[in-house]
């Protein structure tokens, strides 16, 4: 399993939500998503999603409809992108 991590501000929430839930990462693959919210600042926004290939991950965060939906939804700033293989996992949210 690769994960993407997606941290980014975003100008509010609720719109971001919405932009979000229309191009969520499970629509391109991705077999889940969890959207984190920081606690220190309610507009930074973390998105974790599993892949099952590198080259998945690489394809969705590279992918010019990405940014589209991110410019429509209100991120701004620098959108950071992380993705590493999954070495190990534990717990009832444990991946396959």
């Amino acid at each position: 399993m690769f994960i993407l991590v997606m941290n980014h501000d975003v100008e509010d929430y609720e719109r971001w939500k919405i932009g979000f839930d229309e191009y969520p990462p499970t629509q391109e693959g991705a077999r889940f998503h969890h959207v984190n919210r920081s606690i220190d600042d309610p507009n930074n926004i973390t998105v974790i999603c599993g892949w099952d290939s590198v080259d998945a991950a690489v394809a969705f965060r590279d992918n010019p409809a990405l940014g589209d939906a991110m410019d429509r939804a209100g991120v701004v700033g620098v959108r950071r992108f992380e993705i590493s293989e999954e070495v190990a996992a534990s717990g009832s949210d444990q991946a396959p």
